[in-house]
């Protein structure tokens, strides 16, 4: 018999042009869902109120007030609810912890399965931009608490993502995230090996891809690329992104060789600059999952990443290296791998990538949402 047709919403705040990782998620998601016979449709802020039919579902953009150059925000969540009232979905999928979550209240009063993807883990990223973390952790705990209540799933992607949930009564519902390894893929680039004396005939090829903004951590990358630079390693680091900090990340770097290229339009172009790189940085010691680095990796290019979050649970010890965040210990690590640098290790981290694939996370979402679908659709999380 073949599985019942589903209705899936997915609504989201903070997707824009310039937007990253979580975009590129409920993208690829929702073609997975469109692709395997089910209908989609996505709610986000935009600068007017449309409607627009596309081969991936629907996308409804609802007007939102700017809340920052790049992103808009849904202030008034009844707008979003009014348009799920019109789809009748069977299940919902909110990508927000803030103004769209009252989208699991409305699923629950309707017996429609909902489930919360958690993109961000709260507690660790407001501790680092109150640079403290008394309070926090009361705070996010209240707040994580009545969103497991609210949902009948929490999505997480990675251990580290899942432990902010613990003993907040969440069932959780574990989905590693993929990557595109058609348009991610070596291009044939390989790390010039070094001479006779050790010294390479041009300096180490470092790329950092993402917002320049301070909760994604752009100045650890800035920083190690510094402190490698005081102790003289031929280094070059390539920052491709924009955000608020450029300014700040430019005064930090002074004479050191930090190249700074702004936005990269096109996913195919951002895999052209990971796959000319020799190492990638993807430093946040606060993200959950850590899409650039599956990019980085695909493309061949092994990465240098903090010891903890979810990116570093991503990076083996075949492709890559780690350590702790601060920019010595980052910088220490850099020096790791490129003495590691050549083909055998290009090839381990085209590996490494190649065991996440967006095939194996709409799966895992299906499932879940097909339970959802069901009119009894209260049950035990997956095993992580």
């Amino acid at each position: 018999m073949a599985d019942p047709k589903l209705r899936i919403a997915q609504l989201a705040n903070f997707v824009g042009p310039v937007s990253g990782g979580m975009k590129v998620a409920i993208e690829e998601l929702g073609k997975g869902y469109v692709a395997a016979g089910h209908e989609r449709i996505m709610v986000i802020p935009g600068e007017r109120d449309t409607v627009t039919d596309t081969e991936n579902g629907i996308v409804v953009q609802v007007k939102a007030p700017r809340i920052s150059k790049q992103y808009r925000m849904i202030a008034k969540p009844w707008r979003a609810l009014d348009v799920l009232e019109r789809f009748n979905p069977t299940s919902i999928e909110v990508s927000d912890k803030w103004t769209l979550s009252p989208a699991g209240n409305w699923a629950s009063r309707r017996n429609i399965g909902s489930a919360l993807f958690s993109h961000e883990r709260l507690d660790d990223m407001l501790s680092m931009w109150l640079k403290r973390q008394f309070g926090v952790e009361t705070a996010v705990g209240a707040l994580n608490r009545r969103l497991a209540k609210q949902f009948d799933a929490v999505v997480v992607t990675s251990h580290y993502a899942a432990d902010e949930f613990m003993d907040t009564g969440a069932t959780l519902w574990h989905v590693p995230l993929g990557v595109d390894l058609e348009t991610f893929h070596p291009m044939g680039y390989q790390t010039p090996e070094p001479g006779p004396d050790g010294t390479r005939e041009r300096p180490v090829q470092i790329c950092y891809v993402g917002r320049m903004s301070h909760e994604k951590s752009p100045q650890l990358g800035v920083g190690a690329a510094v402190e490698l630079h005081r102790r003289g390693v031929p280094i070059e680091l390539h920052m491709y992104g924009t955000g608020p900090d450029v300014d700040a990340l430019k005064e930090q770097a002074g004479d050191a060789p930090v190249i700074f290229h702004g936005f990269v339009d096109g996913r195919a172009e951002v895999a052209k600059r990971f796959a000319h790189s020799d190492i990638s940085y993807s430093v946040c010691p606060a993200e959950t999952f850590g899409l650039a680095v599956l990019e980085a990796l695909a493309c061949g290019t092994p990465v240098v990443t903090s010891n903890r979050g979810g990116a570093h649970e991503l990076v083996d010890a075949t492709s890559g290296e780690f350590g702790a965040p601060t920019a010595e210990s980052l910088a220490d690590a850099t020096e790791r791998l490129i003495a590691r640098l050549g083909p055998d290790l290009r090839t381990a981290a085209r590996a490494r990538a190649e065991q996440y694939t967006w095939q194996a996370s709409t799966e895992k979402m299906l499932a879940l949402h097909t339970r959802l679908a069901q009119p009894e659709h209260h049950f035990e999380g997956d095993p992580r």
